[in-house]
C-alpha cells in the first residue's frame, strides 16, 4: 500500500492523497476531530489553524486561514498523516440519526442503468432500496451527498455527454456512488427516479439533510402525480426592501451590468457543498474598507464594469477602489482610493472603467444586510446570500464600529489595474504567477523544463464570471494548447478538494482558472494554483486580454 502524498495546494491549503474512500473518510474525521477537541486550542496545536476540510473520494484538502497556518499543517501531516488515516475514526457522541429518502422510481435513466447492470428495473429499485448507503463526502453542490455502500451491481458509468439541466430532487447513480441532486444544475449521472425531500435548507441547522458518516435507506414513495420535485429547489435569494426607509442607506437607482454584495465569504462548510464565495478582487475590497475604518470583513458592493448609480439616505463615507473609472458626486468628478462623505439625497454614479472590470463601493458601518451561513456575500453559482442589486433596492448601513478614518487619499497598487509587465506584438499581457498543482508533471513540457509553461501565451475567454475563468489559446506560434504526457494519456483523476487559482486542465487542453463561486471538488487534473495576488489579478481580466502563467518554485 502506498504511503500518502502530501503537496501544498496553492498558499493556504494542503492536499492529502490516500489510497481509497475508507481511508479519506477516516481522514477527515481525525482531523475534525483533532481540529474539535479543547487541545487544538493550544498555541503550539497546528490544528487550531484548519478553517475547512475538503473530503473526497480519495483526499482530503485541509485548508488554512493563512500560508504559515498551511506551512504549519503540511509539516505536521507529513510527521503523521500515516497513523491518522489508517486509524479508524473516532467515535462520535452526536452521530446524526439515519435517514430515510422516499424515492419515486420513474427516472429517465432507469431502463439504461438496467442494461448496463444486467437486472431488470424492478430488480434495480430493488437493489437499490435492498442495502444501505452511508454519506462519504459532500460536494458538487450545496446539499449534494456522495452515498457509497449500497448494492455493488449499481456500478454504472456515467453519461458521456453531461446532461445540460438536471431536476432538483433527481435520484442517480455513477460509479461506485449514488445522490440526489438537490437544485437544478447540470449533471452526467445516471437518473433512476426523483424524491421530493428537501436536502438543502440554507435557514436550517444544518442547512444539509445529509451529513458525513450519516446512514441513508431508501425506499419506494407513495404513487404521486408529480413528475417533478420543486420541494428540494432553493428559495430564490431575498430582495433589499425595506417595509420602511431604513436611517442610514444607499438607495440604488441603477445597478449597471451586475452588481453584487460581498464581504469575506464563507468558511467551514466545504464538507456539504459550501464554496467559500467572497469578494473576487480581495486586495481591493479590504482596501475600501481600511479606507473607510470599517471593521475587516465588512460587507460592501462588487461591482462589474461599472453603471451602479446610488443615492445616500443620510450622512455616509464611502470608499471606491479595485477598476477605476469615472465617478461623480452629484456631477463633481470624485476620485478613487479617496474617502468621500456623502451628504443625505447625494447621488454616487459609476462609469464603465477604462481598464480592468470590478471596483467595490465600502461605505462606512458596512451593509447591513442579512448574514446566510456566516456572511452576507452573494454566491453565483450555490444561490446563496443576497441577490444580484436591482434598483429600487434600499441597502441598509450598519452602525460606525471600527477605526477613525485617517487617510485622505490611497496611492494606486497594482492590483487596482491588471498588472502588465511585457508586451507582445504591441499588446500587454498580464502576468499570473501560479504555484505547481498536483498534476503539474502530466503534462509534456518538453525536455523536461517545467517551466516552458511560462512559455505560453493566453487569452482570456467569454466564458468568464466569478465562477472561473476560461483560456483559450493565443493565435500565432505561442497559441498551443496543454498535451498530456504518454503515460497520462487517458488517466482520470478522482474528484478532490478545490480552491480559488486552481489551474485546472480539462480535456481540450485550455485552462480553466477557479474563482471565488468555485464548485468545492472538482474532477480535471490541476496543473497549478495562482496565488492570492495573481487570484486578484486575474479578477480584473477582461475577455480578449492576454495572459502569461509563471511558474513559481516552492
Amino acid at each position: 500500500m502506498a504511503p500518502p502524498r502530501i503537496s501544498r495546494f496553492g498558499e493556504r491549503a494542503v492536499l492529502v492523497e490516500v489510497n481509497g474512500l475508507d481511508e479519506a473518510r477516516h481522514l477527515y474525521s481525525a482531523l475534525r476531530h483533532a481540529r474539535e477537541t479543547p487541545a487544538a486550542a493550544s498555541s503550539a496545536a497546528p490544528w487550531r489553524d484548519i478553517v475547512d476540510l475538503v473530503p473526497a473520494a480519495r483526499s482530503v484538502l485541509v485548508i488554512a486561514d493563512t500560508a504559515a497556518g498551511a506551512a504549519r499543517l503540511h509539516t505536521a501531516l507529513v510527521a503523521g498523516v500515516a497513523s491518522l488515516a489508517a486509524a479508524p475514526p473516532p467515535a462520535s457522541a452526536e452521530a446524526a440519526p439515519p435517514v430515510t429518502i422516499p424515492v419515486h422510481y420513474d427516472g429517465p435513466d432507469l431502463a439504461e442503468v438496467a442494461s448496463h447492470t444486467g437486472l431488470t428495473p424492478a430488480e434495480v429499485v430493488a437493489a437499490h432500496t435492498g442495502m444501505p448507503w452511508q454519506v462519504a463526502f459532500g460536494g458538487f453542490a450545496p446539499g449534494f451527498a456522495y452515498l457509497v455502500g449500497g448494492d455493488p451491481r449499481l456500478r454504472v458509468p456515467r453519461h458521456p455527454q453531461p446532461r445540460t439541466t438536471v431536476p432538483a430532487g433527481a435520484v442517480a447513480l455513477a460509479g461506485e456512488f449514488s445522490g440526489i441532486y438537490p437544485r437544478s444544475s447540470p449533471g452526467g449521472w445516471q437518473l433512476i427516479g426523483r424524491t421530493d425531500v428537501v436536502l438543502w435548507d440554507p435557514d436550517r441547522t444544518p442547512p444539509a439533510a445529509l451529513q458525513p458518516g450519516q446512514q441513508v435507506r431508501f425506499t419506494v414513495a407513495e404513487p404521486s402525480t408529480s413528475k417533478t420535485s420543486t420541494a428540494a429547489t432553493p428559495t430564490a435569494p431575498a430582495r433589499h426592501r425595506e417595509p420602511r426607509q431604513p436611517h442610514r442607506a444607499l438607495t440604488v437607482l441603477t445597478s449597471g451590468p451586475l452588481t453584487t454584495v460581498q464581504d469575506d465569504g464563507r468558511l467551514g462548510l466545504a464538507a456539504v457543498g459550501v464554496g467559500p464565495s467572497g469578494a473576487a478582487d480581495r486586495t481591493a475590497y479590504r482596501l475600501a474598507n481600511r479606507l473607510v475604518g470599517n471593521v475587516p470583513g465588512s460587507a460592501a458592493l462588487e461591482v462589474t464594469l461599472g453603471g451602479l448609480a446610488v443615492r445616500a439616505t443620510g450622512a455616509l463615507t464611502v470608499c471606491l477602489t479595485g477598476a477605476a473609472g469615472p465617478a461623480t458626486v452629484d456631477g463633481r468628478v470624485v476620485d478613487f482610493a479617496t474617502p468621500l462623505h456623502l451628504r443625505d439625497g447625494q447621488e454616487l454614479r459609476l462609469g464603465m472603467p477604462s481598464r480592468g472590470v470590478r471596483s467595490y463601493l465600502a461605505v462606512r458601518g458596512g451593509l447591513a444586510l442579512p448574514v446566510t451561513l456566516g456572511s452576507r456575500s452573494t454566491d453565483r453559482l450555490a444561490d446563496l446570500g443576497p441577490a444580484a442589486v436591482a434598483a429600487g433596492d434600499a441597502l441598509p448601513v450598519g452602525a460606525e464600529v471600527g477605526g477613525p478614518v485617517h487617510v485622505d487619499h490611497a496611492p494606486p497598487t497594482e492590483h487596482s489595474q491588471p498588472s502588465r509587465p511585457s508586451q507582445s506584438q504591441g499588446r500587454d499581457e498580464v502576468l499570473i504567477d501560479v504555484l505547481p498543482g498536483p498534476q503539474l508533471d502530466w503534462f509534456d513540457w518538453g525536455s523536461g523544463h517545467l517551466d516552458r509553461l511560462v512559455d505560453r501565451l493566453w487569452v482570456v475567454s467569454g466564458d468568464a464570471d466569478r465562477v472561473g475563468v476560461r483560456l483559450a489559446a493565443a493565435p500565432g506560434r505561442d497559441g498551443r494548447a496543454l498535451t498530456r504526457h504518454t503515460k497520462w494519456a487517458g488517466a482520470e483523476v478522482p474528484s478532490f478538494g478545490m480552491v480559488r487559482g486552481a489551474v485546472q486542465v480539462p480535456p481540450s487542453g485550455l485552462p480553466v482558472i477557479l474563482g471565488a463561486d468555485h464548485p468545492v471538488t472538482g474532477g480535471y487534473p490541476v496543473i497549478g494554483v495562482a496565488t492570492e495576488a495573481g487570484s486578484d489579478r486575474l479578477a480584473q481580466c477582461r475577455p480578449g486580454d492576454q495572459v502569461r502563467l509563471r511558474l513559481l518554485r516552492v
